[in-house]
């Protein structure tokens, strides 16, 4: 089996440890990870004083702590980051901290996604008159931080507006979030699993896209603090970049109607930008927003994921039209200026189909990766099935096989035996019936394995075969289906395998099966078993010659096939054939511990 690609397995390590921590948990330490890079380079440039700004990371940390406690503690935890909120406002305050913007002004990004998270633990866990004061408290807390961490005159009254109206969305969100996954009484409980079964088929969506995600979410980071530079005039622009990455992560369930969704964003964006006359420039992106640039890329790697890449490139054209529009528009900033330097718009249409092309390679990386995983998975599918059929054909030929065979033997016997000693005829009838008895429940316990009541190979399935081979071969013996003496020798110890044990019985069962449709002539049969050193020994042979005539119920020439089945699925050996003094022997060698490869 070929062994899976370093970024494939990468992928999968990481995706695995993102489902054991959980996404809350996940979004809660990027965000750290973003608050540490920035405030320690804040810390250490030449604006201001030095070191001053890690007055910060107590406070940061003292939030995460509470966030991943209210996971335990809802409401004591929001309560306490209430009072760390007040507290850490007073001390940067009294230190002249400054105070860094994210989605909030004046609140770290670890604090936002913090707050957030545990306002959605309290209205999902908390009983509703708790919950509402506790997250009253935690706003007020929140409001406190943001006018109190500004030392620097009178907040702008855009920074106002944006605070309450951001604020507001995050604080609704997440109380509807919350409120629709609290425990309902049982009435209600089917509702609630089907919105549950609709949030766990986004959560799956979600965690197959963490690299999207992750690349979203830092653009957005971006974007809310341009949007606090150019006032309440850029909100057209991020809420079509919010739409744009909600339509890119969940893009993989409609692939074709995503990509015209982002592009009609990004060209309503671009139409809307030059008019609104903003303060802040995506010259970066080559004049679309930067959130609205990466939901573009992911919509065209989803697409060509999906849809085989003819089909996709009359929407590929579409929204790469509508880039470009928006590069010609508003590469410049400060109103309707567009660009008309060919030389420009070469460069920009140049490191377009550069980014195009790498989106539509790394789609087609990943049909191919999902095309081969559906290959290997295909296969295993096929190869357990085709394990299932072989093993119920072996149970079915040993085991029925051997009833049916033993019933044939005595209805010849009785037969031949009934017009001279009817006693005899009579005693062939009772044993006739036991074994069609017994063939019977062989059937039953096949069938059942067969609708998935029992697996197969199993020992229920398997003629009730125990842990002792000893009783196991005895019980088999004194049956005398196969219709000849047979004398055993055995040497075995108490703690055989059950797989060993279980394979021998049937190796034996189908050496006297074989003895009994065979071997003409037959008077008596041996079987010898013991253990030498790490391997268990079998022989059954016997004295009689090889048939002229077919035998009674014909041979379906799959005796030895199974038994040499058996014995390489244990990594053991088989020979069978005609011994010297004229009679069969099948002899077997079955390791008493796993060796080889399993697969």
């Amino acid at each position: 089996m070929s062994q899976a690609s370093p970024s494939s397995t990468f992928s999968a390590r990481v995706t695995e440890l993102v489902r054991r921590l959980g996404m809350p948990v996940v979004v809660l330490l990027a965000a750290l990870l973003f608050d540490l890079v920035f405030v320690t380079d804040a810390a250490l440039d030449d604006h201001g004083p030095r070191f001053v700004d890690f007055a910060l990371f107590p406070g940061i940390f003292a939030m995460v702590g509470c966030a991943i406690w209210a996971r335990r503690r809802a409401a004591v935890a929001a309560l306490v980051a209430a009072f760390a909120l007040v507290a850490f406002t007073i001390f940067q305050r009294y230190l002249h901290t400054p105070a860094y913007s994210s989605v909030l002004a004046n609140l770290s990004i670890t604090d936002v996604v913090a707050g957030t998270e545990m306002t959605y633990y309290v209205a999902r866990r908390v009983r509703p008159g708790v919950a509402f004061a506790t997250i009253s408290t935690l706003v007020v807390a929140t409001l406190i931080a943001v006018f109190g961490r500004y030392s620097y005159g009178d907040i702008a009254s855009s920074t106002i507006v944006s605070a309450l109206l951001f604020g507001s969305v995050l604080l609704v969100a997440a109380v509807v979030i919350g409120v629709a996954g609290r425990t309902r009484s049982d009435g209600q409980r089917e509702q609630r699993e089907q919105r549950l079964r609709k949030l766990r088929r986004v959560n799956s969506l979600a965690m197959g896209q963490w690299p999207l995600i992750g690349a979203l979410a830092i653009a957005l980071l971006f974007e809310f603090g341009f949007t606090y530079d150019g006032g309440t005039r850029g909100f057209p622009v991020l809420f079509c970049s919010l739409g744009a990455a909600v339509v890119a992560v969940l893009s993989p369930r409609r692939p074709a109607e995503a990509i015209l969704g982002v592009a009609g964003l990004i060209l309503l964006s671009s139409l809307v930008v030059p008019f609104l006359h903003l303060g802040y420039n995506y010259e970066l992106v080559g004049g679309i927003a930067p959130t609205q640039m990466i939901a573009g890329i992911g919509v065209v790697v989803n697409l060509v994921r999906a849809v085989p890449l003819v089909k996709a490139w009359p929407r590929i054209a579409v929204l790469a039209a509508v880039v470009a529009v928006g590069a010609i528009l508003n590469t410049r900033p400060g109103g309707f200026r567009p660009m008309t330097d060919p030389q420009e718009i070469g460069s920009l249409a140049l490191a377009a189909a550069l980014v195009l092309g790498i989106s539509v390679a790394v789609g087609l990386f990943l049909r191919s990766r999902d095309s081969e995983r559906t290959q290997v998975m295909k296969a295993a599918v096929t190869d357990a099935q085709t394990t299932e059929r072989m093993a119920l054909a072996r149970e079915l030929h040993d085991v029925v096989a051997h009833h049916v065979t033993g019933i044939v033997v005595q209805a010849q016997a009785a037969r031949m035996m009934g017009e001279k000693n009817p006693q005899l005829a009579l005693e062939a009838m009772g044993r006739i019936e036991d074994a069609g008895t017994e063939a019977l429940a062989a059937m039953r316990r096949l069938v059942r394995s067969m609708r998935g009541d029992a697996p197969a190979g199993a020992s229920d399935l398997s003629e009730q075969a125990t842990t002792d081979l000893v009783a196991d071969l005895r019980k088999l013996v004194d049956g005398a289906n196969h219709g000849i003496k047979t004398t055993l020798m055995l040497d075995l110890p108490a703690n055989l395998p059950h797989e060993v044990g279980r394979s021998a019985l049937r190796l034996v069962q189908e050496s006297l099966t074989n003895v009994g449709k065979h071997a003409a002539g037959a008077t008596e049969a041996l079987v010898h078993a013991e253990v030498t050193g790490r391997e268990l020994h079998l022989q059954v042979r016997d004295d009689g010659s090889e048939q002229a005539r077919r035998p009674a119920g014909g041979s379906g020439g799959y005796g030895l096939v199974g038994m040499r089945e058996r014995v390489a699925l244990l990594h053991g050996r088989l020979t069978a054939g005609r011994g010297p003094d004229g009679g069969w022997r099948v002899e077997a060698w079955l390791p008493l511990e796993a060796n080889g490869d399993d697969g």
